[in-house]
């Protein structure tokens, strides 16, 4: 599991998954990525301290 380190109170959820490599913008329009174990199609979803994304596998938490 790795984690995203907040810098502000949130970030969005594109600019999460492309910090940890992935190209954002089709998995999330395919509908393969969970946020907190929830399918989640919006780009701009804007994650807090404690959540956990998943992709193909990988999880991801945020921390504040």
């Amino acid at each position: 599991m790795s984690e995203i380190k907040l810098r502000e109170d949130y970030i969005k959820l594109g600019q999460a998954l492309k910090a940890s490599g992935v190209d954002a913008k089709l998995v999330i329009q395919d509908g393969l990525v969970k946020v907190n174990g929830e399918t989640e199609v919006q780009r701009g979803k804007k994650l807090y301290d404690g959540d956990v994304i998943t992709y193909e596998g990988e999880t991801i938490r945020i921390v504040k």
